[in-house]
C-alpha cells in the first residue's frame, strides 16, 4: 500500500486489505476464501458501472468540445486518457487470467468456485524467477510504470490534474516496498507472492477500479464538476465488513456491507484507540490479546461548522495459538495410570482458557492455562470430556478415552543392581534392600517395607524395612562362597501415592 497523501477511500480499502493480510496468518477459512470473492464480485460490479459512466462523461466532453471552444483542449486531453485507460484496463484484464489458472468457473451461474481458489500456484511460477523477477513479472512492473507515464505527458502540464496525478503515481508505484517486519520486498513479491489465486484476482480487479476512478477524476475536472464530484457516487465503495476476523468451520459469518466515501479532505482532527493518525488515516498499531475473542474500539473526531463530531468504532477480532508445536498422538497408547497425577493438557483451538470446561473422574485442574491432572480409580476406561464456548455464544464439545492400567511390578535390587549380583557377605550386611521401576514413563520413588531373607539350607527370615537385622546375619556367617542368597516377596509403596504396589521381582545375591 503505497504511501503519501491518500484520499479517505483508498484509506479505507488500504484498511481492508490489511484486515485481510492479517487474516491469512490463520488457517485459510472458507469463510476468508469466500470474503475475496464476494469483494472481488463488488469491485467487478463496480467497475462495469465506472466503465458506462465513463463513457457517457466522455461523450459528454466530445459533445462540449464540439460546441464550444474553450472545451477543446479538454476533449482532446480526455480522448488520450481514455485510450490509455482501455489499454491498461484491458492488459490488467489478461492479468487475471494467471490469478484464475485452471479453475473453471461454474456453468450455470458464471462464477468462480472461491472456496477451492487458495493456491496461486500460476502466478508464484510465472511471475518470478528465484528471489526476482520473471521476464513476465519485468512486463507487468514495466506497464505499470508506463501507465504512470503515458498519463503524467498528457495531463502533466495540467494543475487542476496536479492531484490525479499524484494519486495515480502513488498507486502504481513499484518500488521496492518493507513489509511490517522491515523487510524490503519488491512490489509484485509483497502483494501478489504466495497468496491464494482469489486474493490476487480481487487485488488486481481494485487496480482496475482504481484505474476507473482516476479517469472519472480526470473527466470530471475537465468538465469543471468539482461540487458534482464530491457528491457523486462514484467516489463511494462498497466495502464488506465481517462482524470479526476469524471463525470456526461451520460458525454462522455475520457483518454487513457498508458505503465508504472517497474524499481527500475529510481528515480526522483527533483519534482515540490503538493506534495513531499518519498521513490523514488512523493507522492500527497493537499487540493481540490473549487467545480468544478480542474487541478493538475507539473514536474519530471531526470538525465540521465549528463543532466536534464525534464518530466511535468498535469490532472484534479472534486470537489463536501461535503454532510452535505439532499434536502429534499413538493413537494405542492413550493410557492413564491408576493412583498416580497424570498430566494432561486441554484446550480447543481459538478459545480461552476461561471458557473450556473439562471433566472427567479423578480429573482436578492444575497451575496454568489447559494443564490438569487426572487420578483415575476403578475401572478400565475413562472418558474425558470437554466443552468450549465460542464468542457467538454457541458451545463446541469433544471426548476422548483413556485406557486405565496398574503400575507394573518394580524389581527389587541391592545396592541398586536388579536381578543377581555378586559381592562379599560385609557387603550384603551394609547394602539397602530397594526397588526399582525402569523405562517406565514417571519417576516414582519406591520405599521398601517388607522382603524375605532365605539363605540356603536356612528358615526364610521376614525382615520389616529395608536392611537385613541381625537374624540375617547370623544366617550369612553359615555361608560359604558361590552360595546365593535370595531376597523375596519385597513389598513397597510409593512415596506420596495412595496406591498399592504390587510385590517387586526377587533379587539374588552371590557370595564371593
Amino acid at each position: 500500500m503505497a504511501g503519501g497523501k491518500l484520499t479517505p477511500r483508498q484509506k479505507m480499502i488500504n484498511l481492508m486489505y490489511l484486515v485481510f493480510i492479517a487474516m491469512l496468518a490463520l488457517n485459510m477459512s472458507k469463510e476468508v476464501l469466500s470474503a475475496f470473492g464476494l469483494m472481488n464480485e463488488k469491485f467487478d460490479a463496480s467497475n462495469k458501472s465506472a466503465v458506462r459512466t465513463n463513457a457517457d462523461m466522455l461523450a459528454a466532453l466530445e459533445k462540449k468540445g464540439s460546441e464550444d471552444a474553450n472545451f477543446a483542449k479538454a476533449s482532446q486531453e480526455s480522448k488520450k486518457v481514455a485510450t490509455i485507460t482501455k489499454s491498461f484496463y484491458d492488459y490488467l484484464e489478461t492479468l487475471k487470467l494467471d490469478a484464475i489458472g485452471k479453475t473453471e468457473a461454474d456453468k450455470e451461474t458464471g462464477k468462480l468456485p472461491y472456496e477451492a481458489m487458495d493456491k496461486g500456484d500460476v502466478i508464484d511460477e510465472k511471475w518470478f524467477q528465484g528471489d526476482g523477477y520473471s521476464p513476465k513479472g519485468k512486463e507487468i512492473v514495466s506497464r505499470f510504470s508506463q501507465y504512470v507515464a503515458d498519463l503524467k505527458a498528457v495531463i502533466g502540464d495540467n494543475s487542476k490534474l496536479k492531484g490525479v496525478v499524484s494519486e495515480v503515481s502513488s498507486k502504481f508505484n513499484t518500488e521496492d516496498i518493507k513489509d511490517g517486519e522491515g523487510v524490503t520486498k519488491k512490489y509484485l513479491d509483497y502483494h501478489f507472492k504466495g497468496f491464494p489465486s482469489i486474493a490476487s484476482l480481487t487485488k488486481i480487479t481494485s487496480f482496475q477500479n482504481d484505474v476507473k476512478k482516476a479517469e472519472a477524476d480526470i473527466y470530471s475536472i475537465l468538465l469543471g464538476k468539482a461540487a458534482v464530484e464530491a457528491s457523486s457516487m462514484k467516489n463511494y465503495t462498497a466495502l464488506v465488513v465481517l462482524d470479526k476476523s476469524a471463525y470456526f468451520q461451520g460458525e454462522k459469518v455475520t457483518g454487513k456491507v457498508v458505503l465508504g466515501r472517497y474524499d481527500e479532505n475529510t481528515k480526522p482532527t483527533s483519534f482515540e484507540g490503538p493506534g495513531k493518525i499518519q498521513n490523514g488515516q488512523a493507522v492500527i498499531d497493537m499487540t493481540a490479546g490473549s487467545v480468544g475473542e478480542q474487541n478493538i474500539k475507539g473514536k474519530f473526531t471531526f470538525l465540521e461548522d465549528g463543532k466536534s463530531i464525534p464518530l466511535p468504532f468498535e469490532g472484534k477480532y479472534v486470537v489463536v495459538p501461535r503454532p510452535n508445536s505439532a499434536n502429534i498422538s499413538a493413537d494405542k497408547m492413550n493410557v492413564v495410570y491408576r493412583g498416580l497425577d497424570n498430566p494432561m493438557t486441554i484446550s480447543f483451538a481459538g478459545i480461552g482458557d476461561n471458557f473450556v470446561t473439562a471433566s472427567a473422574p479423578g480429573l482436578s485442574k492444575a497451575a496454568g492455562n489447559g494443564k490438569y491432572n487426572l487420578n483415575p480409580g476403578q475401572g478400565t476406561e475413562v472418558v474425558v470430556s470437554v466443552s468450549g464456548k465460542m464468542g457467538d455464544g454457541k458451545t463446541v464439545t469433544d471426548k476422548k478415552v483413556f485406557r486405565i492400567k496398574n503400575i507394573p511390578p518394580p524389581a527389587g535390587a541391592i545396592g541398586g543392581t536388579t536381578g543377581v549380583t555378586k559381592g562379599a557377605k560385609s557387603r550384603l550386611e551394609v547394602s539397602q534392600v530397594s526397588a526399582k521401576l525402569e523405562d517406565f514413563v514417571y519417576d516414582l520413588n519406591f520405599e521398601v517395607t517388607q522382603f524375605t531373607f532365605k539363605v540356603p539350607g536356612q528358615p526364610a527370615i521376614i525382615v520389616n524395612g529395608d536392611r537385613v537385622d541381625g537374624r540375617c546375619k547370623a544366617a550369612l556367617a553359615r555361608v560359604t562362597r558361590g552360595d546365593q542368597v535370595t531376597i523375596s516377596d519385597i513389598k513397597t509403596k510409593i512415596s506420596g501415592a495412595k496406591i498399592i504396589v504390587p510385590p517387586a521381582a526377587p533379587v539374588i545375591y552371590e557370595i564371593q
